[in-house]
């Protein structure tokens, strides 16, 4: 009996171990990944992002195809490519922009499937932007209400989450709901930055201002 005991306690030790040791791989490549989006979006030339967002989309994917039961590494891969899609510029825009989003798109339904809460909602924080970002109709599959329902879910997961807020924002300026816009702005604006993401934080609160400042023009 202490025999098999043992047996089964190292059998679950090195299960245990395991699993620590993939969670912490996943973790250590999405703050990668997190890192150097930051430096693309708000770093990086307008010339030359591009360029910068695609060669991140290859290994957001790579993470992904490695960690395919993960929904953390689908989220970012979907953040970026929506990253690659605003950075195409000229004729590529026209032809390449959208199926990068509807990937993104079928990412994140894949990730909710998951686990729908993981990283303070960004899965529904994510799909929110998307809808109202992404033309509707003929073009695209864009939908406000859809943004709207995806928007407010990520709110009530995370009411303190700066992207929760900023999009939160965002739409309802889109919207030209001017007054709606502002509280969730001024959030963003009041929260501290994000630990271990500076670039970040700097980067959104200033969009965040940028568009407080619109909002409070507009609604008087």
């Amino acid at each position: 009996m202490n025999r098999l005991f043992s047996t089964v306690a190292v059998a679950l030790s090195l299960s245990l171990t395991s699993g620590i040791a993939v969670a912490d791989e996943v973790d250590d490549g999405v703050r990668g990944l997190q890192a150097e989006w930051a430096i693309a979006n708000y770093k990086t030339a307008e010339n030359d992002k591009e360029a910068a967002f695609k060669a991140l989309v290859d290994k957001a994917a790579a993470l992904n195809a490695k960690y395919a039961d993960r929904p953390e590494p689908k989220i970012w891969e979907a953040i970026i490519r929506a990253g690659y899609a605003g950075a195409m510029g000229g004729m590529s825009s026209m032809f390449n922009a959208m199926p990068q989003m509807e990937k993104g798109r079928d990412l994140l339904l894949e990730a909710e499937k998951i686990d729908a809460n993981v990283m303070n909602g960004s899965v529904y924080t994510t799909l929110g932007s998307f809808y109202y970002m992404v033309p509707g109709g003929f073009v695209g599959f864009g939908d406000d209400d859809k943004a709207e329902a995806y928007l407010t879910k990520a709110i009530e997961i995370a009411p303190d989450d700066m992207d929760a807020n900023y999009f939160a924002g965002d739409f309802w300026l889109e919207e030209k709901k001017y007054k709606k816009a502002i509280p969730y702005l001024e959030k963003v604006l009041s929260l501290p930055a994000v630990e271990g993401r500076p670039i970040y934080s700097e980067g959104r609160k200033g969009e965040a201002a940028a568009k407080l400042a619109i909002a409070k023009k507009k609604a008087h």
